[in-house]
């Protein structure tokens, strides 16, 4: 009986999680449209669902810490729970991040310069490392949180090209320099969201094998790839 109620707890955990991930998504892809369109009404809800997520970690950080009180997990489940524990700080963050887009796209609704550079593309690429990230979660794949954190090699690298052109931008008109700095900065939280949908895959990793980067280690010596995160 008592192990039947672990694994209620354990499930709604599980969908606890994925409730708060959609809502991360939800937050940047509104951050996003608020950006790109100047849509206010946009802009307001990614601030609120800021809020939202903020409930979420403190409500799925309580969950966690009565199971840990009142049950003895065994080792997947322990290592399932101390994911979770995880995973809710950097979804946190992540809507921090969200809103911190918002607020700035504010300042951007007349401008041209982010028509000018890739920061459309860095936001896709960024939405789409989250998705992936906690569709790894959703189905515990192991294969997908990888491509994940492979992934994040496309999201510093568009930040990189995003830096470039707004030094072009600068470099050429002077006067666009606060518009420049906002886009920098819009560029900069696009790019620690992508570090965090990383961190999420890595915890995916851990939760199916108790390892978050062993294997990594030994993928980055063969494909050079980076150890964000």
């Amino acid at each position: 009986m008592m192990r039947h109620q672990f694994e209620q707890q354990l499930e709604t955990l599980h969908n606890n999680l994925i409730y708060m991930g959609a809502l991360c998504e939800d937050a940047i892809a509104c951050a996003t449209k608020a950006l790109l369109d100047g849509n206010a009404d946009l802009r307001e809800r990614a601030l609120s669902l800021e809020q939202d997520i903020n409930i979420m970690e403190r409500d799925i950080e309580q969950l966690c810490v009565r199971l840990l009180l009142r049950q003895q997990p065994v080792a997947s489940d322990l290592r399932k729970i101390t994911a979770a524990q995880k995973m809710i700080t950097d979804m946190e963050r992540i809507g921090d991040q969200a809103a911190d887009i918002a607020e700035l796209s504010a300042f951007m609704v007349d401008s041209p310069v982010k028509r000018d550079v890739h920061i459309a593309d860095m936001a896709r690429a960024t939405i789409k490392m989250l998705t992936d990230s906690i569709d790894s979660f959703v189905r515990l794949d192991y294969d997908q949180a990888w491509t994940v954190i492979r992934y994040d090699d496309v999201v510093d690298n568009l930040f990189t090209t995003v830096r470039g052109e707004l030094i072009e931008v600068l470099t050429k008109d002077g006067n666009l320099g606060g518009e420049c700095l906002d886009l920098l900065m819009i560029a900069k939280y696009f790019e620690r969201i992508g570090d965090h949908a990383e961190n999420l895959a890595e915890w995916v990793l851990y939760a199916v094998t108790g390892d978050r980067r062993m294997e990594g280690e030994e993928g980055e010596a063969q494909n050079g790839l980076h150890s964000g995160g």
